[in-house]
């Protein structure tokens, strides 16, 4: 398997579909010409041309209801929002209208809409940064989607595209210039299934897109304090695949779901939630969280960086859950 950028390994599925399916186009603000606001579709454009590579008015309201449209007509469209902040002004037309017509129209039409769009931050400031995840996983007819590694970037963006029903594809903007390994196009992969990515005894910890790295760099941390922590990535907040995380909490007893959306609210809460409800009898502690602080995110960089959790923060939760319990339960 060849490494990639995530953003090389999107442009690779978004290609592959294109060629894959007459019915599959993109479209959305300054994709074509100028290549997407983070580069994703560049190059697409001279390459397909304007039938396939729409480039689009500042209206997402009016992208996104032309895309509803269009797939219900029995086209694929991929829609780039720049990014999730500005996905509010189409919140009716993904929230009325693709999420729920398969109901209202008794499963007659489908609407096999993917909407891509960018939450993440790296001085944004607030109206630009926000993570809206929650406001999509909350809301059934949608698939939300939020893949942390080049590999799943390109393997669930093309489950996407080829499923019936409406999917939002959240990419983090500071995750672009990560590199992995990328599978070939026959290699199979689930949709809406959590994956281990690294296996420990001690403490679980559960995230998903940018935090699942720092969740990642957090277990090398503590590997060498002597905790051993299994780190599981969500990878699709709906369906949300709780399996792998019910079977980590019955080996660890120990777990930590850590975001950066808002702790209140948010799919932190859920997770925590459906844990307690299917754990409680494996659970030697409280549902630890770890999440963003509750403010209107500061452009100010260092006040920025104090914001939003990272691997430091992490750690040292877990080391405070461990300790707890090797103080009752001494290691001999």
């Amino acid at each position: 398997m060849p490494d990639l950028t995530y953003r090389e390994a999107l442009r690779r599925a978004l290609r592959q579909s294109l060629d894959d399916d007459d019915r599959v186009f993109l479209m959305g603000e300054d994709i074509g010409a100028y290549g997407g606001a983070y580069a994703v579709t560049k190059g697409l454009l001279a390459d397909y041309g304007e039938n396939r590579v729409k480039d689009t008015p500042i209206a997402e309201g009016g992208i996104v209801g032309f895309a509803v449209g269009a797939a219900m007509a029995g086209q694929r469209p991929v829609v780039e929002l720049m990014t999730a902040n500005f996905a509010l002004l189409a919140i009716d037309q993904i929230v009325n209208h693709a999420a729920k017509l398969h109901y209202m129209y008794n499963g007659q039409i489908t609407v096999p809409l993917v909407i891509r769009t960018v939450s993440g931050w790296g001085q944004l400031a607030a109206t630009h940064s926000q993570v809206f995840d929650t406001y999509f996983a909350y809301v059934p007819g949608l698939k939300v989607v939020a893949p942390a590694t080049a590999g799943d970037a390109y393997g669930l963006l093309k489950l996407a595209i080829a499923d019936p029903d409406p999917v939002v594809f959240i990419e983090h903007s500071l995750l672009y210039s990560t590199q992995g390994p990328v599978p070939e196009p026959d290699v199979p992969m689930a949709f809406g299934r959590s994956v281990v990515r690294r296996k420990g005894s001690d403490v679980t910890l559960v995230s998903y897109s940018r935090v699942l790295l720092a969740c990642l760099a957090a277990a090398e941390t503590l590997a060498k304090e002597g905790i051993d922590a299994e780190v599981i990535d969500l990878r699709c907040l709906r369906p949300l695949d709780m399996n792998p995380v019910y079977e980590s909490v019955a080996k660890t007893n120990r777990v930590i779901v850590a975001e950066e959306s808002w702790r209140s609210f948010g799919i932190g809460a859920e997770v925590a939630a459906r844990i307690q409800e299917a754990c409680f009898d494996s659970l030697d502690a409280p549902v630890a969280r770890v999440a963003a602080k509750e403010v209107p995110l500061p452009y100010n960089r260092t006040l920025e960086i104090l914001a939003m959790p990272g691997d430091d923060e992490v750690a040292q939760v877990a080391r405070t859950l461990v300790g707890a319990r090797r103080q009752l339960w001494p290691v001999t």
